[in-house]
């Protein structure tokens, strides 16, 4: 039995950065097996388990190269091998304020997401042209 895994860095309101394991596929686990009566019953009559995914009753296996891909990423995750994502609560388009640094107040819309380095561009209006900006994405609030 898998949970598929990925760290991702969250900020709390003070700014400070912690490191929380997320789910890749959340309500999901993967599961090896051999399919019979006896083992099918087991992973039906199993507490939380609502189903196998697939059509018409009948698990869908997944394709091994998918479940090595997914295998992995975990492993390097647990290795520490792999970069810890930020989790950035901007998209592209979203309406933003800045809530610090030197362009406090300015608002603008979010150009693009840098969720490796935690940063985010947004276009500010400055002088009557719209600029791009990069700030961390603790100094921006949505309007």
């Amino acid at each position: 039995v898998v949970v598929p895994t990925e760290e991702i860095a969250e900020f709390n309101k003070a700014g400070k950065r912690r490191i929380v394991k997320k789910k890749l596929f959340p309500g999901y686990i993967m599961v090896h097996m051999i399919i019979n009566d006896d083992t099918w019953f087991l992973v039906r009559e199993t507490p939380g388990i609502g189903d196998f995914t697939g059509a018409g009753g009948k698990p869908t296996p997944m394709d091994a190269l998918e479940v090595d891909r997914i295998l992995k990423t975990s492993e390097e995750i647990d290795d520490g091998d792999q970069q810890v994502k930020t989790a950035i609560p901007f998209k592209t388009g979203d309406r933003v304020r800045v809530k610090d640094g030197y362009f406090l107040n300015f608002e603008g819309e979010v150009e693009g997401v840098d969720e490796a380095n935690g940063r985010v561009t947004v276009m500010i209006n400055i002088f009557g042209r719209s600029t791009p900006v990069e700030l961390e994405h603790w100094q921006i609030e949505d309007v």
